[in-house]
């Protein structure tokens, strides 16, 4: 445990795998309060059960962030566990891909709700314990506290990516959400910036071959990358490798941390140079 995070208070969406919770375990690490909010129960308890257990402070609040009703429940939990709010990472996602010509209306609003639509009514849900709270110590004659909102983007937002028209869009709608934030919040001392992740082990990109799937309003998606691709994508990133959970993770702690006190409407690329 260090201090990094100290006296932080910190959600983490889709925190119960992956880069989520290997974000959440971060933060936790480096004296943050955590919440764990996955859209499964299980996972989320087992993050938070596991924090605690190494000594920090954690909550588990399962739901799906894509429900209109879910981010308000979500900040109020938070505050009446930890007493405000300084920090939220929007994460949460998942895809479903296809070509143009045969994406359907559902898959499109389906991936455009969860990486777009869902991040907005988190922040929204923020104005009371971020914004307004920013604005009432303002008054009081108080420079306003830290805060900063950290959001998700990818590799296929920034520079498009066949077959996931959905995704891509989503993904680069985010960049331009993180802008427009870090534009009307920077007066309140509420920084927002995005992470554009490239390839990270996660189930996101295993090998579609192994077949594993997520359920999505009764509906079985296959997730995934064809082994094939997962090869080409290897030999195309400079440091020769995928990054791990925890490499990803590290570029939102960064963010997060009071090293990027002066850095707001920035999108960094953590890709092991792929892009460039």
């Amino acid at each position: 445990m260090s201090d990094l995070l100290k006296d932080q208070v910190a959600i983490v969406t889709g925190s119960g795998r992956g880069i989520g919770a290997a974000t959440a375990k971060m933060m936790a690490a480096e004296g943050a309060r955590v919440v764990v909010s996955d859209l499964d129960a299980d996972p989320s308890e087992a993050v938070a059960a596991e924090i605690k257990k190494a000594g920090g402070e954690a909550i588990a609040f399962p739901g799906d962030v894509t429900d209109p009703a879910f981010p308000e429940t979500l900040m109020k939990a938070t505050v009446d566990a930890f007493g405000k709010i300084t920090i939220l990472v929007n994460n949460a996602g998942y895809t479903w891909d296809g070509v143009i010509h045969k994406m359907t209306d559902p898959q499109w609003s389906a991936i455009v709700d969860v990486h777009l639509t869902a991040p907005f009514r988190m922040i929204r849900a923020t104005v009371p314990y971020m914004r307004d709270a920013a604005k009432a110590e303002m008054a009081a004659g108080s420079k306003p506290s830290s805060r900063c909102i950290i959001n998700v983007s990818s590799t296929s937002g920034l520079h498009g990516n066949a077959g996931q028209i959905n995704y891509a869009a989503a993904k680069m709608g985010i960049v331009g959400m993180t802008k427009t934030v870090a534009r009307e919040w920077g007066n309140f001392n509420i920084r927002c910036n995005a992470v554009a992740f490239g390839t990270i082990e996660t189930r996101l990109i295993q090998a579609k071959e192994q077949g594993e799937t997520i359920t999505v309003d009764g509906e079985e998606i296959a997730i995934g990358i064809p082994q094939q691709m997962r090869d080409m994508l290897t030999m195309m990133i400079p440091l020769g490798r995928t990054a791990t959970p925890e490499e990803a993770a590290g570029g939102i702690l960064l963010l997060a941390s009071p090293y990027a006190s002066y850095i707001t409407g920035h999108t960094l690329e953590v890709t092991g140079g792929y892009g460039i």
